[in-house]
């Protein structure tokens, strides 16, 4: 400690004002989720605690998902369970810096400062605590400097297990003993950690499901005895198969609490229970990949006054809270995006010796996996849409539909396509999932694509081809591949314009065959109706535009649809692709009459 420190600051820190979304950082904490970690992100609220067979148990705790900017920092710290809360542990804090051990706290918030004698600190940054004598501003020091920081905007680091680096030089037993001593708080607040994670999952599951059944029960039941408002294919579109998730989550709940221990919750052991349900989550996918549609539906609905009345009488009748529907109809996209934040929270502070750490641990990498296979379906389903009307866009398509065996464009870009006898054909071609297909632009207008063929491939596999003279052709190439197939071994050669032209094509030949692979193990599949149905809006929408608009008796193409390959799962593509890797595709222009094509192709320059 320096000789002479700076006097605490006199103004006392304001009563915090959780701040807005759109002002606040993206994350709160770096080393938890959101939502479990923060300082009386909680409030409580008279709603019961719902046990699997419907019964009520106690009140419990509810994530505030309204206004943030409605509760003082005072009102928000009141809410139970907390964790260690700033400026209310002061005696155990100066016992532990006094013990030598090393204190960090974690910044909730953003502190900005002007004032030389206070520490400023963003949100996840971490501080080291020296002084917590004055329970609102402690001494602590950061990469930058040491100063006052207020002490409601941090969060104590329960696990302190750094020790100082001289400590391995002290052999006396006092050292030893303060050490131990020391090993031992730290176990009892991993404990109490562990003891909140775990009651964290059981509040919010049994709240997840009294609003399961305030769904089920307040919504649905009323709208179907209302056949004169509803029909039967609304209710299915708005709702999804939401009644199947609430009796699924049901079941979950009671294997959750046969293994919720009471009297010590840090000893429960729910990590089997994921892992024995894993494949029941599935069924949330079917739920998202709805929701949006169940969104717009209800959009059309809530114009007319009358559902808007409706749906406000089934929220009272059925005492919920103050949530809109469509909040409500939002909690199952966000109840499976939460299951591996909470269990990466508690692996966080399960020890390695408890007897649930590999369960889990193997439960945390199985709901990773669901939430990924979820995302991965849904954007799928965007993605067939956009195949759907790029197919219909192609003049002279012939054979099977694309999305009869693909879900996604891997890559596209123009290729020199060489036949045996050494006749060089500029082709635009498209890499889906299994296959490989090719067109020819227009004559006159470039953004106009003729359908030509498609290769299999699932039978070939790449070949990389040196420059120079090619033996099986005979001629000179350079920047080539070849496709080859395994059965028949018959050739198909390629030439890019450019070497980086030529290594992308390879790396994404190499991609597709991966992409394959993983759609297998992963058991993505996207059902025909899914296909069917894009296929059906896609020309709808197509013959709706051409009918519509014409020009000196031509059929002007419908706005241009682009067609990205994704190069990657789950990550967009920027919008500032080179035009050799993405190609627009418009609608083919209709010629009028033979007379005005043979005219236009004998005056080029009139275009």
């Amino acid at each position: 400690q320096p000789v002479t420190r700076p006097p605490v600051p006199a103004h006392q820190v304001p009563p915090y004002k959780a701040v807005s979304a759109r002002f606040r950082p993206l994350t709160f904490s770096q080393s938890t989720p959101i939502g479990l970690d923060r300082v009386g992100r909680r409030r409580q609220m008279r709603t019961s605690n719902v046990a699997a067979d419907g019964g009520t148990e106690s009140s419990a705790l509810v994530d505030d998902n309204g206004s943030e900017e409605d509760y003082s920092y005072e009102e928000l710290c009141q809410a139970a369970p907390r964790y260690l809360q700033p400026g209310g542990e002061q005696l155990a804090i100066n016992e532990l810096i006094s013990d030598g051990s090393i204190v960090y706290a974690e910044a909730l918030w953003d502190h900005v400062t002007m004032d030389d004698q206070e520490l400023g600190f963003k949100a996840g940054d971490v501080i080291r605590v020296l002084e917590a004598s004055n329970k609102d501003w402690w001494w602590g020091r950061n990469e930058d400097k040491e100063a006052w920081f207020p002490a409601s905007f941090v969060r104590l680091r329960v696990n302190q297990e750094e020790v100082p680096e001289n400590s391995s030089s002290i052999q006396d037993e006092e050292q030893d003993a303060d050490i131990s001593k020391h090993r031992q708080k730290i176990a009892e607040n991993k404990d109490q950690m562990r003891t909140n994670v775990i009651q964290e999952i059981m509040n919010t599951e049994r709240v997840y499901i009294k609003h399961l059944k305030d769904i089920c029960e307040g919504y649905i039941r009323q709208c179907r005895k209302h056949t004169g408002m509803f029909t039967t294919a609304q209710l299915s579109t708005i709702f999804g198969n939401i009644e199947d998730i609430y009796k699924f989550q049901r079941k979950f709940l009671r294997d959750l609490e046969k293994q919720y221990n009471k009297e010590e919750p840090h000893l429960s052991e729910i990590g089997s229970c994921f892992l024995q349900h894993q494949e029941g989550f599935a069924i949330y996918s079917e739920y998202c990949n709805n929701h949006p549609s169940a969104c717009n539906e209800l959009s059309k609905l809530m114009k007319q006054g009358k559902y808007r009345h409706f749906f406000e009488a089934c929220r009272l009748l059925q005492q919920m809270i103050d949530i809109a529907i469509d909040g409500f109809l939002l909690t199952p996209v966000q109840k499976i995006c939460k299951y591996p934040l909470q269990l990466a929270e508690l692996l966080k502070y399960t020890t390695q010796e408890h007897s649930d750490y590999s369960n889990i641990k193997a439960a945390y990498e199985a709901m990773k996996n669901v939430a990924c296979l979820i995302n991965e379906r849904k954007r799928r389903l965007e993605s067939i849409d956009k195949i759907a009307r790029w197919q219909v866009s192609i003049v002279d398509w012939e054979g099977p539909d694309v999305l009869a065996r693909s879900s996604e464009l891997i890559h596209s870009g123009e290729l020199t396509k060489i036949s045996k006898q050494g006749k060089s054909q500029q082709r635009t071609f498209f890499l889906f999932d299994h296959q490989l297909v090719f067109c020819k632009k227009d004559l006159l207008r470039r953004d106009i694509l003729y359908y030509k063929d498609r290769i299999d491939m699932d039978e070939m596999h790449i070949v990389d081809t040196e420059d120079g003279r090619d033996k099986d052709f005979n001629i000179n190439v350079k920047n080539a591949f070849k496709i080859i197939n395994r059965a028949t071994e018959e050739i198909h050669l390629f030439c890019a314009k450019k070497q980086e032209d030529k290594k992308r094509w390879m790396e994404a030949c190499e991609s597709e065959r991966r992409r394959v692979q993983e759609d297998k193990e992963m058991g993505m599949e996207i059902s025909e109706n899914q296909k069917k149905q894009a296929m059906q809006n896609a020309r709808k929408s197509r013959h709706g535009k051409i009918k519509g608009v014409s020009y000196n008796g031509c059929p002007v193409p419908p706005p241009h649809q682009s067609l990205h390959p994704l190069h990657q799962r789950h990550i967009t593509v920027p919008t500032s692709i080179p035009q050799q890797q993405v190609f627009a595709l418009a609608e083919p222009k209709r010629k009028p009459s033979l007379f005005w094509h043979t005219f236009n192709k004998l005056t080029p320059f009139k275009k």
